[in-house]
């Protein structure tokens, strides 16, 4: 469980999963100081992903989506200037229900949310043999060597796939905000075969032309 007020690090491209590791540079003199709080405290992150339109008030707070990823900060490497890189492990999805304007950066009020374990065995499978077939093959139509590793857990899975592929950071939260793996595991089947007809369509259109 994560406690109930926990700083937030808002992101225009990034989406954390949980069980799923974020490298993160982080330079700016606000989110450099959130990152010592964490560190003298229980080293947790929330990331949360910025709505469109948050160039014109980046500097201040804009508008966030409210479902987000916290992670425990598993690295952090100080580097000159006070910059720091560091590592996130996603740890549970939590829900913004408000802010807190006592520090320079974002402290927000979230509530956890509990993922349901998948409860149909036979059709995670059928899902799980059609992500690792959609990714050895490639969303772009050409086939590559990329490989599932067989012994990884089926949410484990599922997650890196969300996380680490090419997708729109968009395509990400609707991802993140899905119930639980089996729900998320059908959107990403969903998701990548439409990229997939999407670019056999492009391939097609330009034989013709």
């Amino acid at each position: 469980m994560i406690t109930p007020v926990i700083p937030i690090f808002p992101l225009p491209t990034a989406v954390l999963f949980p069980h799923v590791f974020l490298p993160l540079h982080v330079f700016e003199p606000r989110y450099r100081e959130m990152v010592e709080d964490a560190l003298q405290a229980d080293r947790i992150i929330g990331m949360t992903l910025l709505r469109p339109g948050w160039e014109l008030e980046y500097e201040g707070r804009p508008p966030i989506y409210p479902i987000g990823c916290a992670g425990l900060m598993t690295h952090a490497e100080r580097l000159p200037g006070g910059r720091f890189n560091i590592v996130l492990r996603g740890l549970q999805k939590f829900r913004v229900l408000g802010e807190d304007a006592g520090r320079s950066y974002r402290l927000a009020r979230v509530e956890s949310i509990q993922e349901p374990a998948p409860a149909d065995g036979d059709a995670m499978r059928v899902l799980r043999q059609r992500l690792e077939a959609l990714v050895a093959g490639g969303t772009n139509g050409a086939t590559t060597d990329a490989a599932v590793p067989s012994a990884m857990p089926d949410e484990e899975l599922v997650n890196a796939l969300a996380q680490y592929m090419e997708l729109e950071p968009i395509e990400k939260q609707a991802l993140l905000e899905c119930d639980g793996c089996l729900d998320r595991s059908r959107s990403l089947v969903e998701l990548l075969e439409m990229k997939v007809l999407a670019a056999r369509q492009r391939g097609q259109s330009r034989r013709v032309q």
